[in-house]
């Protein structure tokens, strides 16, 4: 799916069929349900999952929680604007078989 695509979506009633949680998670904040969208990616194990779980809470503003999603993820916090982090999630995340390293182990 292209960002265009996905873009499109948000129109839509429903989200694209076959997302993955992580995506998922990114169309429903994008409509203004954060709730659902940390759901979403609440036990989510991969390492996708755990970067965009890191990002909602930056946009809670409960950044001492993001910063553990973004360690669990093996990411780098992000410190820009939430607009950018989140076009910058969906330009890695969209691109089939790419940023999706797997489970992660348990802590």
């Amino acid at each position: 799916m292209t960002m265009e695509a996905f873009d499109l979506s948000l129109a839509d009633p429903a989200p694209p069929p076959g997302l993955p949680d992580h995506l998922l998670a990114l169309w429903h904040d994008a409509r203004g349900d954060w709730q659902t969208a940390h759901a979403l990616v609440e036990e989510g194990l991969t390492p996708p999952a755990c970067h965009v779980h890191a990002y909602l809470h930056r946009r809670e503003g409960d950044m001492s929680n993001a910063r553990y999603w973004y360690r669990r993820a093996g990411e780098v916090a992000a410190d820009g604007p939430g607009e950018t982090e989140y076009r910058a999630l969906l330009a890695r995340y969209l691109r089939p078989n790419q940023g999706d390293r797997g489970a992660l182990p348990q802590s």
